[in-house]
């Protein structure tokens, strides 16, 4: 990627939050790197040396600023990559693939030679670099946020030794992992797992929180005012969490119950899901034009948790919305396990497939359920069980809809659908859907096609 000096230089005057996480600047008269946003002292120009991403500062020999943090910057989406098997390297290494350049190369089926060559020219660093500044500024901003040991962060940051993770660390930030801590704004405790989550503006949050709200799960998922809430089960942890918009930080704040101490990486990328937090709104509203203009910031809601969206949507098949989420809220209760929270609201955990996979259609069907949905929605759970479908959100989008539509009663809208909000597919379009026709002024599925296609 090829960044103009001047271009780069102006943001970072401006501090424009337009702007972080798209680049970094390196300032050579400190050795450090900075988020445009950054609060100190503008270096001089002849000082910054701008670079698309935090990996290729590294290389080039700076360390990370503990004033604005560069960990915080928003994620750059799968879309900004211009290459595809690029984007989903980049996704995979970002979500902490804990396999070798070879194993992470076999999963995109291609050579370890090509990736390497595809990540650099996209990039500009190797996938090894890129992994490694990922778990380094996870570890650092676990350090600075937490007071988890120094062992737990090593190993939750994809470090294979906690040797390793010190000798990186020192080697790369000079400074020790316990010495960073003493650099740190008011320590906080295990039991304050609290996160700021950035992300770029303008960001319509209104319509975002209507949407998820709209569909939550009833004793699964709530909402008050800016807060969204839900019940989580990750990584043979339970808990619960909450997420509050704070516009005016162009910041979603994110608190962990302190059960969900050992999960809090997935918790942090799960919610960023939910929100596509690390979407560049500037590129879809030059694309979309007249579409988005009414809705500046407009998001795609994406999922928390992958199967729990695929039974929504099998739910919500030639059905309103509100009875969707009334069947869906009955499904929870019956099939999910209890959970103890403050919130009167949050009572459940979301069904496990493995839990819904030892039911029968007519246990599901007894909930209101029509028989053809309890079918489709028991091969679901089953077909994930057995690993037939795999529903990660970082896997190949093609061949996981494909799978999807070998099961029953999944056609090709709701393959589209989960493609889109499960799996984070830019080019997925449930072209069929009935808002899209009115949005597009077309009740023509090919009308709806061609449109989509000044979009791909």
């Amino acid at each position: 990627m090829i960044l103009s000096h001047e271009a780069c230089y102006t943001a970072l005057v401006a501090h424009d939050a337009r702007f972080d996480g798209r680049f970094f600047v390196g300032v050579s008269s400190t050795g450090i790197y900075c988020r445009p946003v950054c609060r100190a002292r503008t270096p001089r120009p002849e000082n910054c040396t701008f670079y698309a991403n935090a990996a290729s500062a590294e290389r080039a020999g700076f360390r990370p600023c503990l004033r604005c943090r560069p960990e915080l910057a928003p994620g750059r989406a799968r879309v900004d990559a211009e290459s595809r098997l690029a984007g989903r390297a980049a996704s995979r290494i970002e979500d902490g693939y804990p396999g070798s350049l070879s194993d992470l190369a076999g999963a995109l089926r291609t050579s370890p030679r090509h990736l390497r060559r595809v990540m650099e020219k996209t990039f500009g660093v190797s996938p090894v670099e890129m992994a490694q500044t990922g778990r380094l500024l996870l570890a650092k901003r676990l350090l600075t946020d937490t007071d988890l040991p120094v062992t737990e962060i090593a190993f939750a940051a994809g470090f294979g030794s906690v040797r390793r993770f010190n000798a990186l660390f020192v080697e790369r930030y000079r400074l020790n992992p316990t010495a960073l801590r003493k650099h740190r704004e008011g320590a906080k405790t295990m039991t304050d797992l609290s996160y700021e989550l950035p992300y770029k503006p303008p960001l319509a949050r209104r319509e975002l929180l209507d949407y998820v709200a709209g569909r939550a799960v009833l004793g699964v998922e709530t909402r008050h005012g800016d807060t969204y809430r839900r019940t989580v089960a990750v990584g043979g942890k339970t808990g619960y969490l909450s997420a509050t918009f704070a516009p005016e930080r162009n910041a979603l704040l994110l608190e962990l119950s302190p059960s969900l101490a050992g999960a809090s990486v997935v918790c942090v990328k799960q919610i960023k899901r939910l929100f596509d937090l690390d979407t560049d709104p500037a590129p879809i509203a030059q694309r979309l034009g007249e579409l988005a203009a009414p809705r500046p910031g407009l998001r795609v809601p994406g999922a928390f948790d992958p199967f729990e969206l695929v039974v929504r949507a099998i739910l919500g098949q030639q059905v309103s919305v509100k009875a969707a989420t009334t069947l869906t809220g009955r499904f929870a209760t019956a099939f999910g396990t209890p959970i103890d929270t403050p919130y009167p609201e949050l009572s459940h955990l979301f069904p496990t497939p493995e839990r819904v996979a030892r039911e029968t259609v007519d246990t599901i069907a007894a909930l209101g359920i029509v028989g053809a949905r309890a079918r489709s929605i028991l091969a679901l759970a089953n077909a994930v069980v057995t690993g037939a479908v795999s529903l990660s959100p970082t896997g190949d989008t093609t061949d996981a809809t494909a799978a999807l539509k070998t099961l029953p009663g999944i056609g090709e809208w709701t393959a589209q659908y989960v493609a889109m909000r499960a799996f984070g597919d830019p080019d997925a379009f449930p072209h069929t859907d009935l808002g899209l026709y009115k949005a597009l002024g077309t009740t023509n599925p090919k009308e709806s096609l061609a449109r989509a296609e000044a979009w791909r």
